[in-house]
Order: structure tokens, then sequence, then C-alpha cells
């Protein structure tokens, strides 16, 4: 990270997710110094950083403009960042729904650009990312977003920015597939007799753990569910309905996961 450390880097807009990278950045050695965030209302811990440069773009190209804001404001927040455009600078956009060529149309296609799509657990440091590069990127560029990027969890890269949709209905809306199949067990339970605030502990314990046993055991997941299920035990009956042909999880998720890619596409049109 020399470049960014003595270049700098710009972040224009610090939520929860920018906040929870630029902690795992600075712990990492980037100096706050280094670091401009541009924030119209900045959190008491942005403005608690000694150092750290509040709501003031440098007047030197920075080795790297992060572009956080929310996707209907970034066609506003472009014409402040194009000075910057032209190659110096490397783009990272963590911006859902907004393609690759939306960007160069502001800034130019000789402008390196690596586009991201990170998940809400990011924000707890166990997130997944997914990155792919404009044509003006290299390797190097993308090295350094894979790194930055580590810092909130996983990376992966695309082939082609054509596999993000793909990625935003796994990953991106994936934790909220999680959240509902947390919140309808729970409601299972409780329709079996647990109270409210049991059933909903242990279907988050639940969820949590066997995700966390999934991520770090050597076996795939099929081979993790036959460990637990017995035949013609319990497990093995419930499995019949949640694995039914026509009505079990893969179908439902397979049209849930085609549901959002469609919609992804029609809002890009």
């Amino acid at each position: 990270m020399t470049d960014l450390k003595t270049r700098g880097l710009v972040i224009v807009g610090c939520g929860k997710m920018g906040s929870a990278m630029l902690k795992g950045w600075l712990a990492n050695g980037l100096a706050p110094s280094s670091v401009t965030v541009i924030a119209p209302r900045p959190s008491a811990w942005l403005q608690s950083v000694e150092g750290l440069r509040l709501n003031a773009m440098p007047d030197t190209p920075p080795a790297m403009v992060m572009l956080g804001v929310k996707p209907q404001i970034m066609p506003d927040v472009m014409p402040d960042v194009a000075r910057f455009a032209g190659g110096q600078t490397l783009f990272l956009t963590v911006a859902a729904g907004l393609p690759i060529a939306f960007y160069e149309a502001a800034l130019g296609a000789r402008t390196p650009l690596v586009r991201a799509m990170p998940n809400t657990p990011s924000a707890i440091g166990r997130g997944i990312t997914a990155i792919v590069g404009n044509g003006a990127a290299d390797e190097a560029d993308l090295d350094l977003c894979e790194r930055l990027l580590g810092a909130v969890g996983q990376v992966v890269r695309l082939e082609g920015e054509s596999q993000m949709n793909a990625v935003a209905a796994v990953s991106g809306s994936g934790p909220a597939y999680v959240f509902h199949l947390i919140e309808t067990l729970a409601a299972a339970g409780e329709a079996e007799g647990l109270p409210a605030d049991m059933a909903l502990k242990l279907a988050k314990a639940t969820v949590g753990g066997a995700g966390a046993l999934a991520e770090e055991s050597d076996m795939l997941p099929s081979e993790l569910r036959v460990q637990v299920t017995s035949k013609g035990g319990t497990t093995a009956e419930a499995l019949k309905v949640l694995m039914d042909a026509q009505t079990g999880f893969a179908p439902l998720l397979k049209r849930a996961v085609r549901a959002n890619i469609n919609r992804s596409e029609e809002l890009a049109k």
C-alpha cells in the first residue's frame, strides 16, 4: 500500500461498510493523514480519528478514489471526482447495480476502475466481495483492491462483468435470504410451543454455527448434511419436505435467484 501512503486515498461516502474497511486499513498501517473522507454527515468515529482529512478534496490526484455512496446519489458525485480521471488514479466502486459503462461515461475508458460487490457481513469482517476491472485496470490494480477488500472478508475475482448480477443474487442479496430462514425457523419453533425468545436464539445460533462449520470444514455441505442425517430418523423426515423436487429449497432458491437477476436486468435498461 506504499502508493496509498504517499499519494493518498479518497473515500467518497463512508457509512457502515466504508468505516469497517477504513478501520481495517488503519489497523494494517495506513496512516490517517493519507486518507480523505468525503461525507456530508461524518460519524462520531470518523470525527474522532486524529489526522484524518474530512470533506476537503486533495489538489493533486490521489492513488485511489473509493466510491461508496448509494447508487442513486452516484450521478451527483461523479462531477466532483472526474477531476482525477485519466489514468493516474485508480477508482474502486462498491455501489450496487451501476455497471462499469456508467463510470466510464463520466471518467473515460482510460481511467482504471474496479467494480466490487461486497455484502453486509463485511461490516463485521465476515463478508465476501466479488471484483472485476475495466479494460484500463491492470493486474496490480486488481491485486491492490483485493488486498484492501480483504480487510472485511474474502475476495473472489470474476471472469467478466456479466457475472456480477449472479453474484448480487447469491452473495449480495444472500444475507436477506438467510435472515428470512432464521425468521421462519424461529417461527416454526414457536408454533410448536417454544417461547419466542428461545426459538429465535436457537434459530440464530443454529444458522450461524452451521454456516461457520461449512466454511471451516474441508467437507462439502452435502457431506456435512449426510453426517447429521440418520437413515429413517427425524432429520431425514424433515429433509424429505425440504428436498422435494417441486416444492423444496432447491427449486425455490433457483426461482428466487432468477427473479433477483431478472430485476437487476430490468433496472439496468
